[in-house]
């Protein structure tokens, strides 16, 4: 046997080399890709974030060695605090090594208190978070089910009811929906303390009782936007053809709404919700001040009364962080909801537009 019969010789079993590559290609274009190219637009925007909330610091009037040393501070003094303060270097250098030591969770310590950054903002953080995600879980209740409920009364008095109270509530600012649920649920009736909080982790029913007015006030927004969108999406959804062949073979309204419809309508819903994570976040600035919470908006205001620069810059950081991951959140329920957004547009379809792309996901 020759050398060139011995490179002619087929070494592998299986489909020819150009038929495997096909394949390959195919089953990469189906492959999910959404999910990573959201991360990486998220890490994009955190850096962009990032460096907008350093220059907002570095680039404001404030002096932090004056004001630490006070007015009897001499030239000297000032030098050598902005040098023990990092703030003589030059400002990409200051922001490369900031960034840095913030992905490992050091985000300085505080001009005016020595206490690090990253504890204050750990013993605020618990408090916004267990408020905001009481107020979405609201939100999600009280919306979802005036949306379903309108949907199901399309053109009744009860659908008109609910988009009347939506559009008067989405008018509504959370701190005057605050006060009026301290009058009449603290003063008035007595039945709720009028602000305060206690931590989760030492009493649920304590804390309910403390949170529950601040995220009742936040949530209202969110769920009028979401019992909007959740109805238009359902009655648009409750005319499709899969709905009356459904109900003809006998399925019950409930099982077509909960096993189908609602999965299929709630795209809308969800983005408000992701929406609303910053919108909550906003909010709770005036909220906490009404309630005397001590979250998070709290310590920026008092960060910013002081020109406490890292302070203000960490508590950015970080809640700019919060959004992205809830948003990161909202997208892959989104992807859980619609298979079919999880492939290439067209990838897999035959001429016909079948083929896994392009199934339903309501069979």
């Amino acid at each position: 046997m020759t050398a060139s019969a011995l490179t002619e010789k087929p070494t592998e079993k299986g489909p020819p080399r150009f038929v495997r590559s096909v394949s390959v290609r195919r089953r990469l274009a189906g492959a999910p890709r959404p999910l990573g190219r959201l991360l990486v637009v998220t890490a994009t925007v955190f850096v962009l974030a990032s460096l907008l909330t350093f220059a907002l610091g570095a680039l404001s009037d404030a002096n932090p060695a004056a004001a630490v040393l006070g007015d009897q501070a001499t030239p000297a003094d000032i030098a050598r605090m902005e040098a023990q303060f990092g703030l003589d270097q030059p400002l990409y250098e200051q922001y490369v090594k900031w960034l840095g030591h913030a992905l490992t969770g050091d985000l300085g310590v505080s001009w005016f208190t020595g206490v690090p950054v990253a504890d204050s903002i750990a013993e605020a953080l618990p408090v916004d978070l267990s408020i905001a995600g009481l107020a979405l879980l609201l939100a999600v209740l009280i919306g979802g089910g005036a949306g379903i409920a309108a949907a199901l009364n399309n053109g009744g008095r009860f659908d008109r009811a609910v988009t009347l109270v939506s559009s008067a509530l989405a008018t509504l600012p959370p701190f005057l929906i605050g006060i009026v649920l301290i009058v009449v649920f603290a003063v008035q009736l007595r039945a709720l303390p009028t602000g305060g909080y206690v931590p989760l982790g030492e009493s649920a029913g304590q804390w309910l009782r403390y949170a529950i007015l601040p995220a009742f006030a936040l949530s209202l927004d969110a769920a009028a936007s979401i019992a909007r969108q959740l109805r238009t999406s359902l009655v648009g959804a409750l005319r499709e053809n899969y709905v009356t062949g459904a109900e003809m073979r006998g399925f019950s309204t409930r099982r077509v709404l909960f096993g189908h419809v609602l999965r299929n309508a709630a795209g809308p819903a969800l983005s408000v919700l992701g929406i609303s994570v910053p919108v909550i976040l906003g909010g709770a600035v005036v909220t906490e001040k009404i309630f005397n919470l001590p979250g998070i908006a709290q310590l920026s205001l008092q960060s910013a009364e002081q020109h406490d620069i890292p302070v203000i810059q960490g508590t950015l950081l970080v809640t700019v962080a919060v959004v992205l991951v809830a948003n990161i959140g909202v997208n892959a329920a989104l992807t859980a909801l619609n298979p079919a957004a999880r492939r290439q547009p067209g990838a897999g379809r035959g001429p016909a537009g079948r083929g896994p792309a392009g199934e339903g996901s309501t069979r």
